[in-house]
C-alpha cells in the first residue's frame, strides 16, 4: 500500500451501514427521524428540569447534564452521515475525522462518569436518607460534573494527538458511520503498538472506574432494600432506582456487545449495525425511560408543554382545507382556511390572523 504523509489531503471513507442505493433514503429518513426524536426529547428533558422548581435536585441535574450529553454524542456522529447519505458521498477529510474522534471519546467518557454520578445519588438517597441534603450539596454536584469533564476532555485529547503521529495509507475505509478510534488505528500504516496499549489501557481505566462505582453501589442499594420490612418502601426503593437501571444496562450492554460482536465477525455491516446500538439507541431511549417510569418528570413536562409549546386558550386543527376552530375572547369561532399565522398572549386569548378572512361565531 501506498504511503501518505500529507495529512491536509488524506479522506477516509465511512462504509455506514449499507451499500445499497435503494436503502439510501430509507436510511436518510430513518435517522433523521431518530435525530429529531432525540434532539427534541432531550432538550425536553432539560428544559422541563431548569423551569420546574420541584426538580431541582441533584438527581434531575444530573439527568439535564445526561441529556444535553446525549443530544452533543448523538450530534457529533449522525449529521455527518446524514449529509453524506444525502450528497450520495462517504468521504471524511482527516481534518473531520480527528475531531470526530475526539469528541466521541470526551462524550462517551462524560456519560460513563455521569451514570456513575446518578447511581451515587440513589445509594446516598436509599442508604443515607437523613443526611442527603448534607452529602449531595450543590458544590459536591458540580465538582462531579467538572471533574468527569476534565477527565474526558483529557482522554479525548490523549488519543487524538496520539493518532497525529500516524501516517496513513490510501486504503482508508472505515466500517463505521463515523471515525471510531479503534478503526483509525487500524488503517495506520505506522507502528501502532503505543497507540494499541494506550488505547486499551486507558479506555479500561476510564470505563472500569466509572463501572466499578456503578456496581458497588448497587450492591449497597440491593442489601438496603431487601433488608427494609415495608413493601412499600421497597417498592418506592426499586422505582427510583428503575429508570437509571434500565439505562446503565442499555448503554453498557450495548457498548460491549459492539466490542464483542466486532472481535468475532468481520463483516463491517454487522459491526456498524453494532456501532449503531451504543451510539444511536441509547440517547434515543433515555428520554423515554426517564419520563415514561418519572411521575415528576411527566408533570413537568405537562406544564411546559401546556404553558409554553402549546396555547392553553385554544384548540387548532392545522391543515389544508381543514375545519380550524379557536377560542377567541370567550367566544368559539370557527374558518375554513389554507394557512394562517396565529399571535398568542397568555392570559389573553388568541389574536389571530387568517389569510382568507371569514370569521363567523359559533
Amino acid at each position: 500500500m501506498e504511503s501518505e504523509n500529507q495529512t491536509g489531503t488524506i479522506e477516509f471513507l465511512l462504509l455506514g451501514l449499507s451499500e445499497d442505493p435503494e436503502l439510501q433514503p430509507v436510511l436518510l429518513g430513518l435517522f433523521l427521524s431518530i435525530y429529531l426524536v432525540t434532539v427534541i426529547g432531550n432538550l425536553l428533558i432539560i428544559l422541563a428540569v431548569s423551569s420546574d422548581t420541584h426538580l431541582h435536585t441533584p438527581m434531575y441535574f444530573f439527568l439535564s447534564n445526561l441529556s444535553f450529553t446525549d443530544i452533543s454524542f448523538f450530534s457529533t456522529t449522525v449529521p455527518k452521515m446524514l449529509v453524506n447519505i444525502q450528497r450520495q458521498s462517504k468521504t471524511i477529510s482527516y481534518t473531520g475525522c480527528l475531531p470526530q474522534v475526539c469528541f466521541v471519546l470526551v462524550f462517551a467518557g462524560v456519560e460513563n462518569s455521569l451514570l456513575a454520578a446518578m447511581v451515587y445519588d440513589n445509594y446516598v438517597a436509599i442508604c443515607h436518607s437523613l443526611r442527603y441534603s448534607v452529602i449531595m450539596n450543590p458544590r459536591l454536584c458540580v465538582l462531579l460534573i467538572e471533574l468527569s469533564l476534565t477527565i474526558s476532555v483529557v482522554y479525548g485529547l490523549l488519543h487524538s494527538l496520539m493518532v497525529l503521529r500516524l501516517s496513513f495509507c490510501t486504503d482508508l475505509e472505515v466500517p463505521h458511520f463515523f471515525c471510531e478510534l479503534d478503526q483509525v488505528i487500524k488503517l495506520s500504516c505506522s507502528a501502532t503498538l503505543i497507540n494499541n496499549i494506550l488505547f486499551y489501557l486507558v479506555s479500561s481505566i476510564v470505563g472500569g472506574v466509572p463501572l466499578l462505582g456503578i456496581i458497588y453501589p448497587y450492591n449497597k442499594i440491593v442489601s438496603s432494600i431487601l433488608r427494609m420490612s415495608s413493601a412499600g418502601g421497597r417498592h418506592k426503593a426499586f422505582s427510583t432506582c428503575g429508570s437509571h437501571l434500565s439505562v446503565v444496562s442499555l448503554f453498557y450492554g450495548t457498548g460491549f456487545g459492539v466490542y464483542i460482536g466486532s472481535a468475532v465477525t468481520d463483516s463491517f455491516t454487522n459491526t456498524a449495525a453494532a456501532s449503531v446500538m451504543y451510539t444511536v439507541v441509547p440517547p434515543m431511549l433515555n428520554p423515554f425511560i426517564y419520563s415514561l417510569r418519572n411521575r415528576d418528570m411527566k408533570e413537568a413536562l405537562r406544564k411546559l408543554i401546556i404553558n409554553h409549546l402549546f396555547f392553553s386558550n385554544c384548540v387548532i386543527c392545522f391543515g389544508l382545507g381543514l375545519l380550524v376552530k379557536f377560542k377567541v375572547q370567550g367566544h368559539w369561532a370557527s374558518h375554513i382556511s389554507y394557512a394562517m399565522v396565529i399571535e398568542w398572549h397568555k392570559g389573553e386569548g388568541c389574536s389571530i390572523l387568517v389569510l382568507k378572512p371569514h370569521l363567523g361565531l359559533l
